[in-house]
């Protein structure tokens, strides 16, 4: 049953920030496909976008690791 604990809790950790960077790249494509030109201030918001959710995602995983260790 442990197991499966951790397999729930690592799935919930995961999921919300991939999801948030599937949804932040999909509407970057539509921005650049709307506005071609503002590409530098679409890509800068972007990538602090993926960095933000994947600092999530990171410290989810610790938080994980440091509850079932």
């Amino acid at each position: 049953m442990d197991n499966v604990g951790i397999i729930l809790v690592m799935l919930l950790s995961t999921l919300g920030p991939s999801l948030v960077i599937a949804y932040v790249g999909a509407s970057a494509l539509k921005a650049l496909a709307r506005n071609p030109s503002a590409s530098a201030k679409i890509l800068q918001s972007m990538m602090i976008a993926f960095l933000c959710a994947e600092a999530i995602a990171v410290l989810a995983l610790l938080v994980v690791y440091m509850l079932f260790k």
